[in-house]
């Protein structure tokens, strides 16, 4: 089958019988401004629809020295979290006429920076990243040539423009209500399991659960804190390895990231433990968990929020405006099932 040839301007100013130039002003947006007739605009503008015209992104982007592309590396795209707000970002970016470019890197610096190399190779306008590397240094670097947003994970002491969830405040209050569900001195064990133990939203979850135990005067035990990484199966790999070590399934159990939980609810189904008196609670939710038997109480990050300040972070960056704000701390909700 013959290749349909693609229509030019060109050929649009031809067949609507004006310039080339006027023909592109048109189909640039900017016939009104440059005080072409409504006539002609209107001939131009069917033209175009009628034989189906699509601009040259190439020709566009050499124009105004843009991609008009950015792109979002991200640790895992099966985690609904990350899922949401890539969902969220491709919305706005598109609506913007933005490509938004996706990497993963499966919680791997070699991975991570490779994904980098391919962005960068694609002349992204700019960079949305969640990290998994101990510190900002590349980072900062890389800031020098095009703009970076952090999401999720930040580094300590860094001066880039991050955004991330308030996970303190919500994990401390969901863990002091729990707590004071029950008598608190009697209360002798509450399980964390958590991911990497370097990465800010491990520490912040952590911060929040202890403070939460605190607040509820229960004296935390350092064997009640378990790390792996945030992947479902060190969920299921931790919650094994404790339901073993205990002969029993724990009491109460806080899981810092969804696929964690999802890990601990997969093995509690495959041992027949459901029924069991486990008392589960969470860091993210799933609008599954309201479908459960098993009550589960959560901390629902604002997913729409994230995408959308990490939008409009990395766009003022981009149109080299000032920032009023650059670290951004976004508030979660607490959710109760039990």
């Amino acid at each position: 089958m013959k290749k349909q040839k693609r229509i030019t301007i060109t050929d649009i100013a031809k067949l609507a019988g004006v310039s080339k130039t006027t023909a592109s002003l048109v189909l640039n947006g900017r016939g009104k401004e440059m005080r072409v007739a409504d006539e002609t605009i209107l001939r131009i503008t069917s033209i175009a629809q009628q034989y189906q015209y699509q601009p040259n992104i190439h020709a566009r982007s050499l124009r105004d020295n843009r991609s008009y592309a950015l792109g979002l590396v991200i640790p895992d795209i099966t985690n609904y979290g990350f899922a949401s707000v890539a969902y969220e970002l491709e919305v706005l970016c598109r609506e913007a006429g933005i490509q938004l470019l996706i990497s993963c890197t499966d919680e791997n610096a070699a991975q991570e920076t490779l994904a980098i190399e391919h962005l960068l190779s694609r002349q992204i306008d700019g960079l949305i990243v969640a990290s998994c590397l101990q510190s900002d240094f590349e980072y900062q670097r890389l800031s020098q040539q095009i703009p970076v947003v952090l999401f999720d994970r930040y580094f300590e002491g860094t001066t880039l423009p991050f955004v991330a969830t308030d996970a303190i405040t919500a994990t401390q209050q969901l863990i002091a209500d729990i707590t004071s569900i029950d008598q608190p001195s009697l209360l002798d064990e509450f399980y964390f399991l958590g991911g990497q133990a370097t990465l800010s939203p491990t520490k912040d979850r952590l911060l929040g659960f202890t403070q939460g135990l605190t607040q509820a005067d229960v004296n935390l035990k350092p064997e009640w804190i378990i790390h792996g990484h945030y992947h479902p199966s060190s969920g299921y790999e931790m919650f094994g390895s404790l339901c073993a070590r205990l002969g029993r399934p724990p009491k109460f159990v806080f899981t810092s990231a969804c696929g964690l939980l999802e890990g601990v609810l997969r093995y509690l189904s495959q041992n027949k433990l459901l029924q069991q008196s486990v008392y589960l609670a969470g860091f993210d939710d799933h609008y599954l968990y309201d479908s459960l038997s098993v009550p589960i109480d959560t901390i629902a990050q604002n997913n729409p929020a994230l995408a959308s300040h990490c939008f409009r972070l990395i766009m003022a960056l981009i149109n080299h405006n000032d920032l009023e704000t650059h670290q951004i701390f976004i508030p979660a909700e607490i959710r109760k099932r039990h």
